[in-house]
């Protein structure tokens, strides 16, 4: 397999979820026991991804709580646990302690505000790779893992200067996500960012923050490219890549779900409590019973 690192963002203030976010990162906000963000890199792990790169918000306490989440290995609760005779409930620290390599870095505070930051902040742990992968910690693929996709349909399409995941979408959410345009061999043309009334939206396919990149992106993702209200975005540098060569557009086979924000959160957490804890009766019970 030729695609072997990732780089996982969460590198923003997460205002909207505040005050909780001034104390830790929003990927930190858990689904069922385990926090988002281990949900997105357990995804690269099913795919077969052997690094993984975390970007963490600059100034703040975000780099050391997920340093000691994937690293600390928690011997003073293994030791009362073994004492206690309930080894059982170490099992799940354990799976996390031998997840694939992962790195914690701080976004390069100097770089424009923008999504794009972060991946240029992790850029010397990529940029000699033949392709890595980019998850954005804030979308959450529930069934079939996103990054196992990108990784096939690249492999059947090696001279793609990108893949990227794609999903349809009702009409009335169209103003709220970047809308895909293709070409006539159907690969990416542009992206129309939030379109204002459904007409303008080019297609029902929405673009999420799952990409499979090669390291020419870093040609037109630099710090002087910044686009709208100022912000470096990955998605213009992907349009980029898009002019001089094919971007392939891989339809998700999984559910993509956002936790961008607590109303869509609390849905998300819902949704994995329901499909994937051994509480779903319970809750559905407490729903109808309320």
């Amino acid at each position: 397999m030729s695609v072997k690192k990732a780089i996982i963002t969460d590198a923003g203030f997460a205002s909207r979820y505040l005050p909780i976010t001034k104390t830790i990162p929003k990927a930190m906000i858990p689904m069922g026991a385990k926090p988002v963000m281990q949900l997105c890199v357990e995804e690269c792990a099913e795919a077969g991804i052997e690094e993984i790169v975390i970007v963490a918000t600059p100034n703040t306490m975000g780099r050391q709580i997920y340093d000691d989440y994937f690293h600390n290995s928690s011997e003073n609760v293994k030791a009362l646990l073994e004492k206690q005779g309930k080894m059982e409930r170490f099992e799940p620290v354990e799976k996390v302690l031998h997840l694939p390599k992962i790195t914690v870095i701080e976004q390069d505070a100097s770089l424009p505000y923008g999504n794009g930051s972060p991946i240029l902040s992790a850029k010397q742990f990529v940029e000699n790779e033949e392709a890595f992968v980019v998850l954005y910690s804030d979308d959450l693929i529930f069934g079939e893992g996103d990054v196992k996709t990108l990784i096939e349909t690249y492999e059947q399409n090696k001279n793609a200067k990108a893949v990227i995941a794609a999903q349809e979408m009702p009409e009335e959410v169209w103003n709220k996500y970047g809308m895909i345009a293709l070409k006539e061999n159907g690969t990416l043309s542009h992206i129309v960012e939030k379109p204002k009334t459904p007409d303008l939206s080019p297609s029902n396919l929405t673009s999420y923050g799952r990409y499979l990149l090669t390291p020419e992106v870093f040609d037109y993702l630099v710090p002087t490219n910044t686009g709208l209200d100022g912000e470096l975005w990955t998605v213009d540098a992907i349009t980029k890549l898009a002019e001089v060569g094919d971007v392939v557009v891989a339809r998700s086979k999984g559910k993509w779900i956002t936790t961008g924000d607590p109303k869509n959160y609390f849905l998300a957490h819902l949704e994995y409590s329901l499909k994937y804890s051994d509480y779903g009766d319970a809750v559905r019970k407490f729903v109808a019973e309320n």
